[in-house]
């Protein structure tokens, strides 16, 4: 019945290089060399005796037969890959995106309660502050975005909006008891995007700090406030564990102000996944508890 097919594998290639545009991308993206890439688009090419690229001299484009092949060489791969997930007992791997700070102090702390609900998933995650592109990186099952939160879409879901209050560490509020003497230490955002959360916000002109710290990652903030070196700035959800520790204590629970939002994205390949399905729903239980 499907014996006019080409090789699954040849069209597991052409889908990767039609969605990232690159034989280099598509190579990184299934670990093989571009050479192998261009060899298996080369033969399908042959067999189905059409163009499916133009090849230009720095890029490559789908031809009018491309683009009808490279979508449903998604739509197929995709049924595919969740029907297989859906039936196998086999371990299987969920690759997160988020920021260093939310999965340091937050994420990473509570991991261990999802694995043993399910062990046969292991969760990978990925840092860092450049956003990648979800709809062609594959490999990324979903992502946990934080900023400004603009209404829900069909693939954006609102997690929990975060509280920023004023922590220290206990013997340092015993020895700092007015702020004017405190070292104050704010995060200075990387992602010039991220609106600015300042001690200048919180004190106002009248009343500006004579000692303030910046670090341009919130999770630097908590930890050079639990080594001790001043109050820090920062959101309620991060310190949570901290706070349960009694490794923090908050320092005046009225300067305390709505601050950001995280929001889960489920990009398109990942909208029918199980293992996907499970985390979100671990992952907002879980903040509606501990959030």
């Amino acid at each position: 019945m499907f014996t006019h097919l080409p090789p699954l594998n040849s069209i597991r290639v052409f889908e990767a290089a039609a969605r990232l545009k690159s034989f280099k991308a598509a190579a990184a993206e299934l670990n093989v060399t571009p050479t192998a890439v261009s060899h298996q688009i080369r033969s399908l090419e042959d067999r189905l005796g059409t163009l499916l690229f133009e090849r230009k001299t720095r890029a490559i484009e789908l031809t009018e037969e491309g683009e009808k092949l490279a979508q449903a060489a998604y739509l197929a791969l995709q049924q595919l890959s969740v029907v297989l997930e859906d039936i196998s007992d086999t371990q299987t791997t969920l690759t997160l995106s988020t920021t260093s700070s939310f999965a340091a102090m937050w994420l990473v702390p509570k991991l261990e309660k999802f694995h043993r609900l399910n062990p046969h998933i292991q969760v990978i995650v990925k840092t860092g502050e450049q956003l990648d592109d979800l709809e062609k990186d594959r490999r990324i099952d979903l992502a946990i975005r934080y900023g400004q939160f603009k209404g829900e879409e069909a693939n954006r879901i609102e997690l929990v909006n975060e509280t920023l209050g004023l922590y220290a560490t206990p013997e340092y509020l015993e020895s700092h008891a007015r702020i004017s003497d405190a070292c104050l230490i704010e995060t200075k955002w990387e992602n010039t995007n991220l609106p600015v959360i300042s001690w200048d916000q919180y004190l106002g002109k009248q009343h500006k700090p004579a000692n303030i710290r910046q670090f341009d990652q919130e999770h630097h903030v908590i930890q050079a406030a639990l080594a001790g070196q001043g109050i820090a700035l920062v959101s309620s959800l991060l310190v949570q564990t901290a706070l349960q520790q009694g490794w923090l204590t908050e320092y005046d629970k009225k300067h305390r102000a709505l601050g950001l939002t995280y929001y889960l994205i489920i990009p398109p390949h990942s909208k029918h996944s199980r293992k996907v399905t499970l985390f979100r729903n671990w992952l907002t239980d879980e903040l509606a508890v501990n959030g």
